[in-house]
């Protein structure tokens, strides 16, 4: 009888044993974090940013009709979210925690510098990839040269932006006006749309942004042009980037290159970028950001902090 009893125990704890086995897996399983390769199901979402250079509102609800766009076209799921600022969305891709940024140009020049991000389109508009800073002053206001901006008031867009800050303030220094010592307040407007009201409503005497900042506000200020005028503009800027962090497997860069440029081909999605950020199409190219880098260097700007100068 022994012998049997052994047996049977035996049997009991084996099967038991093996039942807590694969309970275990089954636990650590479920507790494993989702791999790199499962990026884009609906459980672990493709996380994509974009910068607040216009209307927030119309920025979410741009950026969630991309991500519809994009799925139904590479069958991949997306989350998407607007940034506070300019440079958060470079750290937020420094810090691995966005993998896809819509992102200024000289944000994605700071980007590449700082974390190595990869470049997968570059941003049209009229079938250009180039556009222009301008510096705007009230068609009243009695100004008419750059000169006449001594002691003003004066809005820039963001410290990160190309248009808004990096050319004009370049554009000022070239002339001998520097903006610390020129005028009387600076200040940063948080956006293109800001800068453009701040002057409309009198809180500044001039300010900076890109060259289609006025037409991005008529449709509620159908007056802008005549009430703000242009005093000059800066050389051409490459246009913004979409641009990815560079440890996203290459399989999935492609993916999402080819999802875009299809989107941006289309009626649907051309119509979706144009509101978005006014984007007529998208293209390659790194080599367009030489002069931003340029640009950079002769205002000695430090890459760790754009506020700050080495």
């Amino acid at each position: 009888m022994e012998p049997s009893l052994s047996f049977l125990q035996f049997s009991i704890l084996f099967r038991s044993g093996c039942l807590f086995l694969v309970i275990l897996f089954q636990v650590v399983g479920m507790l494993r974090p989702v791999s790199a390769e499962m990026l884009g199901t609906s459980r672990n979402p493709i996380r994509m940013m974009f910068v607040p250079s216009g209307d927030a509102q119309v920025i979410v609800k741009g950026g969630q009709e991309v991500a519809e766009l994009l799925q139904k076209e590479t069958g991949l799921h997306f989350k998407t979210s607007v940034a506070t600022s300019y440079a958060a969305v470079i750290e937020a891709m420094g810090a691995g925690k966005v993998d896809i940024g819509w992102l200024a140009t000289f944000s994605y020049v700071l980007a590449k510098d700082k974390y190595d991000v990869e470049l997968l389109l570059v941003v049209q508009r009229f079938g250009s990839p180039f556009y222009r800073g301008q510096i705007m002053v009230r068609a009243d206001s009695g100004i008419n040269s750059l000169d006449n901006l001594q002691g003003k008031r004066f809005a820039f867009v963001d410290p990160a932006s190309t248009s808004g800050h990096l050319y004009p303030k370049t554009l000022l220094l070239s002339k001998g006006l520097d903006p610390k010592t020129f005028f009387s307040k600076t200040i940063f407007a948080g956006s293109h749309n800001a800068v453009v009201l701040s002057i409309y409503k009198g809180e500044v005497d001039g300010g900076a942004a890109y060259d289609g900042s006025r037409a991005a506000v008529a449709k509620s200020y159908p007056d802008v042009f005549e009430k703000i005028k242009v005093l000059a503009y800066t050389k051409e800027i490459p246009n913004d980037t979409v641009s990815v962090r560079k440890e996203l497997p290459e399989g999935l860069k492609v993916k999402l290159r080819n999802g875009l440029k299809k989107i941006s081909d289309s009626p649907k999605g051309s119509k979706v970028l144009k509101r978005l950020y006014g984007i007529s199409g998208l293209m390659d190219l790194d080599g367009l950001f030489d002069p931003v880098r340029e640009a950079g260097r002769l205002l000695d700007l430090n890459l760790e902090n754009p506020n700050v100068k080495n």
